[in-house]
């Protein structure tokens, strides 16, 4: 059977555009047709053109000269610059930044601790406040009894203080607000702390990250870290919502600051804290901003809708639907106003 070879056909104008949130828009007649869609996916070639320059999540290969994606994301241009945003990506701290985090392991001066970014951040000896006085040098006995404030596996609240060349934060905790945690529940929200898909549902820097909520059984502690991070505990008097004299600060700090012996709590309050951190986990998988204002918003709509459950003798829907679903019927009766 005889071959038919065809007319070579004019290849289709390129169609791509640039990213909703890019800051210029240019023409993008310089840049292949495959890169019109949505998500790049590692490897995939960008341009080979010089006159572009190469960002974040981008690479040029050895004995080449054409920008590859590393990350699956979407392509950003800043005139002529190229990035990949990725969909998920570790946490990126900045200075100022409330997080939550894990120590990893002690040192001679200083604590390493995971906070969820690429690189464990450092918690150093100078930076904590030491029972006996805050403003006392820091001596070798410290050095010595270093495991005593904190210990591998022990969850603290900090704040960013500085950002080293290499990226690596350092903590401190030198308010009486931060420190260890205890007498909670951690929860760790998967790809909230940074990427694209966490713009769209994480913890909202501008508002306030530690705050008191009235339950049922009492008030409780929540702590929205930034790095996806989540502490909900039994409120403890003087950790948050007491100001206290910067001369009468060492007076607040004492032994038990340190303490990792929990609490007994009662079966209420664990009830009430399992439901706050299902719920914080439930807007997140809904893709929704977390904040004081939306949490307290949905624990109290979720509370109705189970006394109403309760009067009318049905089986409670929290019990058979997911996070995910007891917050969307939620968030739908605050969208209608019931």
């Amino acid at each position: 059977m005889p071959v038919t070879i065809l007319a070579p056909s004019l290849a289709p104008p390129p169609t791509h555009h640039a990213a909703p949130d890019s800051d210029v828009s240019m023409s993008d007649d310089d840049l292949p047709p495959s890169t019109s869609s949505s998500l790049l996916t590692p490897g995939e070639p960008i341009t080979s053109d010089p006159q572009w320059m190469r960002g974040h999540g981008t690479y040029i290969p050895r004995d080449t000269s054409t920008i590859t994606s590393t990350v699956a994301g979407t392509l950003h241009k800043t005139n002529k610059l190229l990035s990949v945003a990725p969909l998920r990506a570790r946490y990126n701290p900045e200075i100022g930044d409330l997080v939550v985090g894990r120590i990893v392991s002690v040192q001679q001066k200083k604590w390493n601790v995971d906070i969820a970014a690429p690189m464990l951040a450092s918690l150093p000896l100078s930076s904590i406040n030491l029972p006996g006085g805050i403003l006392r040098r820091r001596t070798a006995v410290d050095e010595l009894n270093i495991r005593t404030f904190f210990q591998e596996g022990d969850l603290l609240v900090a704040e960013v203080q500085a950002l080293h060349s290499d990226n690596t934060a350092a903590l401190h905790t030198r308010s009486l607000k931060y420190g260890k945690l205890r007498n909670g529940l951690f929860t760790s929200l998967s790809g909230a702390g940074g990427g694209i898909l966490s713009r769209r549902g994480g913890v909202v820097r501008s508002r306030r990250q530690v705050f008191t909520l009235n339950t049922a059984a009492g008030e409780v502690d929540v702590v929205l870290g930034v790095n996806g991070y989540i502490f909900v505990s039994k409120h403890e008097g003087g950790k948050e919502g007491k100001d206290v004299s910067i001369t009468r600060l060492e007076e607040g700090v004492s032994e038990t600051l340190y303490s990792s012996q929990n609490d007994e709590l009662s079966a209420g309050m664990l009830r009430e804290v399992t439901r706050v951190s299902t719920l914080i986990r439930g807007l997140v998988a809904c893709g929704s901003r977390v904040d004081e204002d939306i949490i307290v918003r949905v624990y109290e709509q979720a509370i109705e809708i189970e006394a109403e459950e309760k009067s009318l003798g049905e089986t409670s829907e929290a019990g058979m639907l997911g996070a995910k679903g007891v917050v969307e019927k939620v968030l739908e009766r605050l969208q209608t106003g019931g």
